[in-house]
């Protein structure tokens, strides 16, 4: 790519979308052709990603045409004239699609892709195809952001090469597909998890970025308040009994359960889990990927963990009668069990369990606790500053201002990507079993009456856990707001 000012993704994401345009000797005058003025907020936004002046003048719809493409073939080389036949559409035949995946500007695009969302430090990348184009996006401390737009031509050239490295069938365009890169890129050595799903204008592409050497998470830095901590390494400490870990998909789940594996894994403890998938491997535990299609499923592999004399087992998720039954069966008879429900709040999985078929007095002898959980993301340090909550947060959160004088929000910069935050940090709601609780699950009480229980016990909510953080000037309302709405009492 040529050594200009202005870079692709600012192209794609910014200017091409809003119909503006650099001058053709932009290079040496930082000036931007348009149709229609931009508004206000969308020049400042232009200028804090250029991070220079610009000057904007209009030019006719012709104009901004010629030079749209004169920029895309400039910007994109990989992409532009000369690699036209590379991309075009309508290949059938497998060893035609496996040519197109391995040609050269298709590689480097490919790779291109995933060194700018390795930059942002993505959890996901999306491949989109539209009608008119291929849209791809990333997901970005729980945010989705687009990075390019590409011509729909080479849809299936994207498409081609995923699957090619992917290891899947690469003519299979009906059904969806399911596979792992694995993928080197300087010193990091990444497992991506790869989903297709056939759509009306092509397959959508999704890869989970897991990243092998971003693992060594403790329990201390997933950002749990004091008192929640040492209640839950006391209970982690326990022989026997389950924890529960509940939260929706994305909330940070296995993380932590990954940190607790770490704090308690020694040479002392037999440890065993059974996951789907197994997302990070840890040295000195055993770990079973579960596998439906050959009859392994989370039942089938719980069953063979308990006949191989384990101190603790980890099941990735309780989804049915079944499995909650194994699960509860190994806590009872001498076992430490972790895993995961995906519930509002931590009151909710004992309502879920029983929806399942558990009988209450078998969830009150073997539970030990339930920890609800979210993320939120985290103020950027560079950029933020102090903010005085306006009357309108105030109202949506229902607080007083004299309690949050320390709170603080970025304003956007060059390491966070001009968003004002960098990082997430977890929200939680620890459920400690008493005996009120567990005679309250016995009779079959509903998640309302427990939930209360528990808060006049002392248990501090998710939304409780929030606003301390925003009183200390880590998040924002607006992160508080859009993570904690679907919970109980916020």
């Amino acid at each position: 790519m040529p050594d200009y000012s202005m870079t692709l993704p600012v192209f794609s994401q910014l200017l091409e979308p809003a119909g503006i345009v650099p001058a053709q000797d932009y290079q040496d005058k930082p000036v931007l052709m348009c149709e229609v003025a931009p508004d206000v907020e969308l020049r400042h936004r232009i200028r804090f990603a250029l991070q220079q002046p610009v000057t904007f003048r209009m030019a006719a719809p012709d104009e901004i045409r010629r030079l749209l493409k004169h920029w895309r073939a400039e910007l994109s080389p990989d992409i532009g004239p000369g690699a036209e036949d590379v991309f075009v559409s309508g290949y059938e035949d497998d060893e035609e699609l496996k040519d197109l995946a391995s040609e050269a500007p298709i590689i480097r695009l490919v790779n291109h892709l995933f060194a700018r969302a390795l930059d942002l430090n993505a959890s996901d990348i999306h491949f989109e195809p539209n009608e008119d184009h291929l849209e791809v996006r990333c997901r970005v401390d729980g945010i989705m952001h687009r990075i390019e737009r590409l011509p729909a031509r080479i849809n299936t050239a994207v498409a081609s090469r995923l699957k090619l490295m992917a290891k899947l069938d690469i003519g299979e365009k009906r059904l969806p597909q399911d596979g792992r890169i694995d993928y080197k890129l300087g010193n990091k050595h990444l497992d991506m998890r790869v989903s297709t799903l056939p759509g009306v204008h092509g397959e959508s592409i999704v890869l989970r970025i897991l990243d092998r050497g971003d693992t060594a998470v403790s329990l201390q830095q997933l950002g749990m308040p004091e008192n929640i901590l040492k209640t839950y390494q006391g209970l982690i400490s326990q022989p026997h009994g389950m924890i529960l870990i509940t939260g929706p998909t994305g909330s940070g789940k296995t993380t932590t359960l990954y940190a607790t594996l770490e704090k308690i894994n020694d040479q002392s403890t037999k440890i065993i889990t059974v996951e789907d998938p197994v997302e990070y491997q840890m040295e000195g535990i055993t770990q079973i990927q579960a596998n439906s299609a050959i009859g392994l499923s989370f039942a089938a592999g719980l069953r063979s963990i308990v006949r191989q004399d384990p101190d603790v087992i980890m099941v990735g998720e309780i989804r049915d009668h079944e499995t909650a039954e194994i699960a509860i069966e190994s806590a009872l008879t001498g076992h430490l069990v972790f895993s995961t429900l995906h519930t509002n709040d931590a009151a909710g999985a004992i309502t879920r369990l029983q929806d399942m078929g558990v009988e209450g007095y078998l969830i009150s002898s073997s539970l030990l606790c339930v920890q609800a959980q979210r993320l939120v993301r985290r103020n950027c340090p560079d950029c933020s500053s102090s903010h005085q909550l306006t009357e309108d947060e105030l109202r949506v959160l229902r607080v007083e201002p004299q309690h949050f004088a320390g709170a603080r929000k970025g304003s956007g910069c060059e390491r966070c990507g001009g968003t004002g935050y960098r990082g997430r940090v977890g929200l939680y709601e620890l459920l400690v079993m008493s005996d009120t609780i567990r005679h309250e699950i016995a009779i079959g009480s509903d998640a309302n009456v427990i939930r209360e229980q528990a808060i006049r016990e002392g248990m501090k909510t998710l939304r409780e856990d929030a606003l301390e953080k925003l009183a200390a000037g880590i998040t924002t309302p607006e992160e508080i707001v859009r993570v904690t709405r679907a919970v109980s009492g916020t």
